[in-house]
């Protein structure tokens, strides 16, 4: 069974060495059917992920929605 989160891209930093770091937070809205499947209350939390592939880095629009799967590896 797999878990899904619905995240907000907040910014994209440079990191010293190189690549990028990308800070997502859990959003919810009450009135997004969608939003409410998951969640009964507020979520609250963030990832911070670093990135050093450009081409998967240039995808990223500061301010979009992303699903953020968790599946088991089996």
């Amino acid at each position: 069974m797999g878990i899904r989160c619905k995240m907000t891209l907040e910014n994209v930093y440079a990191n010293a060495w190189g690549g990028s770091k990308a800070i997502f937070r859990c959003i919810y809205d009450k009135a997004v059917a969608d939003d409410v499947s998951f969640s009964k209350a507020t979520p609250s939390g963030f990832a911070e992920y670093n990135i050093d592939n450009p081409a998967a880095a240039e995808q990223l629009v500061i301010g979009k929605q992303y699903y953020v799967d968790f599946t088991p590896v089996e």
